[in-house]
């Protein structure tokens, strides 16, 4: 193991100790770097970055926590093996991101929408635009990987192109969620400015209906002589029979406008 700390240079190995070292493959003349930065879904969104050095016959695993290098006993096949199950596990927990997803879409679609619905809108946007960026960069690197080692015989390459697959698949998967989330956003906006319209309309009712009532009120209070209705014993009654007529004559003015829209 000494052999491959000497062999490894300082600056690889830099990279390979920092934890959040973005996905590189780098080519050297005594062995090779590979490093893949993928997300790990759990109660909250982590990331671990896991690098590798591959030479000529074997492959070595970084391990942070011992800062020291676990040889695989195989160039390509072990770190396949480990990469698979890392991304399976991501294929597997990105599905309760999707669910998450369509419960969100139950919930407008039957205007059950709960307060905290922008809270969780906006973790799930934040989430999966760092799923995204995080396989756009890895995708991008295990290609690069596989066009380098491709024509050598020992390179299982149906393997590697699986896991390019999974990670492409992830990342199409990631997208189609970000646009769904677009068009929930949009839709919930929609329902909430329709119920602020209905609300808005509702007080715009009220007051036309008791601005007419507000102006007979203001004019029969004026301190003045002369004004209708103040002579007689009924005058009262004469003035609120007046507003109930100008009361039912907006209503009707209003209901008529609104057929007609």
């Amino acid at each position: 193991m000494n052999d491959i700390h000497s062999l490894v240079d300082n600056l690889h190995l830099e990279d390979l100790k920092n934890k959040s070292h973005p996905a590189v493959f780098d080519e050297n003349d005594g062995y090779d770097m590979l490093i893949l930065k993928l997300p790990i879904i759990n109660q909250k969104l982590e990331t671990t970055s896991i690098g590798f050095i591959i030479t000529p016959d074997d492959s070595y695993l970084y391990n942070r926590d011992k800062d020291a290098f676990e040889k695989l006993g195989s160039r390509f096949e072990a770190p396949y093996k480990i990469l698979d199950d890392m991304i399976d596990k991501l294929l597997q927990s990105f599905e309760d991101y999707l669910d998450l997803i369509v419960d969100m879409e139950e919930t407008l679609y039957l205007n059950k929408a709960k307060k905290s619905f922008m809270n969780q809108w906006l973790e799930l946007k934040r989430n999966i635009i760092k799923i995204e960026r995080l396989l756009i960069h890895s995708s991008s690197t295990m290609d690069r990987a596989i066009e380098y080692y491709e024509k050598n015989q020992n390179f299982p390459l149906n393997h590697y192109l699986d896991l390019h697959e999974h990670l492409e698949r992830t990342l199409r998967s990631a997208s189609l969620q970000l646009s769904k989330l677009d068009y929930i956003y949009k839709f919930y906006t929609t329902q909430t400015n329709e119920r602020i319209n209905r609300s808005i309309f509702a007080l715009t009712i009220i007051s036309a209906i008791f601005l007419p009532l507000n102006l007979v009120v203001g004019f029969f209070g004026m301190n003045t002589s002369g004004l209708p209705f103040s002579g007689g014993f009924s005058g009262t009654n004469s003035v609120m029979i007046l507003m109930a007529c100008l009361s039912v004559i907006t209503f009707l003015a209003i209901y008529f406008m609104k057929r007609k829209i």
